[in-house]
Order: C-alpha cells, then structure tokens, then sequence
C-alpha cells in the first residue's frame, strides 16, 4: 500500500517545515516532553524517510530511558516511562487488517497509554480517528533534510 501523500506548499522549503536529522530529533524529543497519554501518533513517509528515528526521538522525550529499536520484525515494542507505558508499532509487514486482533490491537489503542504506529494506512479502518498524524518526506534535491507535517 502506498503511504498517504501530502500536498506540499509551494514555499514550505523556506519555512521552518524541513529539518536536518538532529532539528528532527530536537524536535520529536520536545513533542515527546510536551505530551500527556492517552495519544496515538501516526508516522507516515516512504521507507527511509526517519519515521523510526523521530518515533525514538519522541520516546526519549517522554521519558522513555531504555534502548528504543525498530519493531519492524517484532511489530510492536513495548516501553515503560514516567507517565505511562508507550507502545512504539510498526504495520509494514502487516499482510491483512484482520492479523491486527492477534496483537492486541484493539486494547492497545484504548489504553491509557502513548501509542507511536508507523505505516498506520495498513490497519486501514481500525486506525482510530482521534489520533495525531505526522507525515514526514524527503525534501526535493536534499538528502539531508525533511519536510515534516503534523496536525
């Protein structure tokens, strides 16, 4: 499935919209400070883009003080913190909505708890509405930074 494409404006290039690795780092370990559970953030972008990264950058900013890995294989990590137990999600190898019940899909995202998904399109309509969605992009001949939008 391909990942949910955002439209990109014009001057986003010029703004404060693209980041380098370590302002997107910054900036997931800020928003990581700030939040409070319940919430379910989406990472969307192509493979690559720095979905895993900003998840860990997040995770360290809730207080999160163990090693943060890719659930890639695993599917789902789980993580303790001061303020509540994060669950870090990864649907890429997801082959059907339906294998969602098998992780426990539905009391993990009724927790009281921080919930990160990456490739949240695959859980299809089992994604909740009441989520915040980040989409992150490569920016157009430069490698090095991303355009990030959320909200």
């Amino acid at each position: 499935m391909p990942a949910h494409r955002h439209v990109v404006p014009p001057y986003a290039a010029r703004g404060h919209l693209t980041l380098d690795e370590s302002e997107l780092r910054h900036w997931g370990q800020e928003l990581g400070r700030a939040i409070s559970p319940p919430l379910l953030i989406t990472l969307t972008g192509e493979l690559g883009v720095g979905k895993t990264t900003l998840a860990q950058a997040i995770c360290r900013g809730y207080g999160v003080s163990d090693e943060i890995t890719s659930p890639t294989y695993a599917l789902i990590h789980e993580y303790r913190a001061p303020k509540s137990a994060v669950f870090h999600i990864d649907l890429y190898r997801l082959e059907s909505t339906e294998q969602l019940t098998n992780l426990g899909w539905d009391e993990i995202v009724s927790s009281r708890a921080l919930v990160l998904i990456e490739w949240p399109e695959r859980a299809g309509s089992r994604l909740p509405d009441d989520h915040l969605p980040i989409d992150l992009d490569y920016v157009p001949d430069d490698p090095a930074r991303r355009i990030l939008l959320a909200g």
